[in-house]
């Protein structure tokens, strides 16, 4: 056996393989899969969600942008109108000044417009008027504000005149008001024109009453009757109420001031000494408490536009050299129909 090499076996020089585990340890390949089909799965919903809400969110700013639009062309065009007709009335109060008469009920501004289509005004031929807009109608009418008691007459040289705090007890009264209101009224708009340190802000138009401790029913009352102008006024004979009438003119009731009304139905006074013999002379008509023209009025306008209603009421005066001027000018409503006023 000398010489003789032994052969070794080829594995014995070969690294020896890691041990297998037992088959049911290993995962099977298509739980893998299935794992990553989900999270692709998962990540798809996500986006898909974010996507739907970045498009709704879109969508909802463009709604939005359409609707504030169409309010604020609405709402434009609304005082388009309504400044039109301002000037309308203007001009019928600067026509009836020329004409140099005393200001009555007979007159052609103290005729209401009733709502009327306002294409109405514009053509004839419905065909030239003819359109895809909404329809829009209008409706207004003067008021004499000299027709109520001047509450700027209270106060005269920084103090209450005690015959015009009387004349608004009477008024008061015949508001169904309690007589303490006239000197509600009275001190409160004196220590406003004062500058007291504690007294109200003067009221620059008759909601701001409220300011003296007025309720929000005693001013509606209180309106029936009296007026806030920018300076002291005399009531008209030929405009004012009987109630009004009586309670501004001293020695006047209900009676007398009835005959006033209906002597001035036939044939308005063109002056004062008309007045007076209709009255006689125990009722004297002296004092500028009371006269037979008018330099204020009340413009109301309301324009209904599609499904919105507009109402403005401005004060004008009218100057002697025939201007007539808006004063103070307000929006009273703006609503949608079938919705409560605002």
């Amino acid at each position: 056996m000398t010489g003789t090499r032994t052969r070794t076996p080829a594995l014995a020089s070969r690294p020896a393989r890691p041990a297998r585990p037992p088959r049911h340890a290993r995962p099977p390949r298509h739980a893998a899969l299935r794992r990553q089909r989900g999270a692709a799965l998962l990540v798809a919903m996500v986006v898909l969600s974010v996507v739907a809400t970045l498009a709704a969110g879109m969508v909802w700013q463009q709604w939005k942008a359409v609707q504030v639009e169409t309010a604020e062309r609405g709402r434009a065009q609304s005082a388009w109108i309504l400044t039109g007709a301002l000037d309308w009335a203007r001009l019928i109060l600067r026509e009836d000044a020329r004409s140099g008469r005393a200001t009555s009920l007979n007159e052609p501004w103290a005729t209401p417009l009733a709502e009327a289509r306002l294409s109405t005004f514009l053509a004839a031929d419905r065909d030239n008027t003819a359109d895809s807009g909404p329809e829009a109608f209008l409706a207004g009418s003067i008021t004499d504000a000299q027709s109520r008691y001047n509450l700027r007459n209270l106060v005269a040289d920084g103090k209450v005149v005690p015959a015009q705090r009387a004349v608004l007890q009477r008024l008061c009264v015949s508001a169904g008001l309690d007589a303490a209101t006239a000197s509600l009224v009275a001190d409160g708009l004196q220590a406003a024109m004062a500058g007291e340190a504690t007294a109200p802000l003067l009221p620059q138009q008759f909601s701001d009453l409220a300011w003296l401790g007025l309720d929000a029913a005693s001013i509606e009352r209180l309106a029936t009757v009296a007026v806030l102008l920018p300076v002291a006024t005399p009531v008209n004979l030929n405009t004012a109420s009987r109630e009004v009438l009586a309670g501004v003119v001293p020695g006047l009731d209900l009676g007398g001031a009835d005959r006033l009304v209906q002597a001035r139905v036939r044939q308005p006074f063109r002056t004062l000494a008309e007045a007076s013999q209709v009255l006689g002379a125990a009722v004297p008509l002296e004092g500028g408490a009371v006269d037979v023209k008018s330099a204020y009025f009340e413009v109301r306008g309301r324009l209904r536009l599609a499904d919105r209603v507009l109402q403005e009421q401005t004060l004008v005066e009218r100057r002697p050299d025939l201007h007539v001027v808006a004063i103070q000018r307000q929006r009273v409503a703006e609503l949608s129909l079938g919705a409560p006023a605002r």
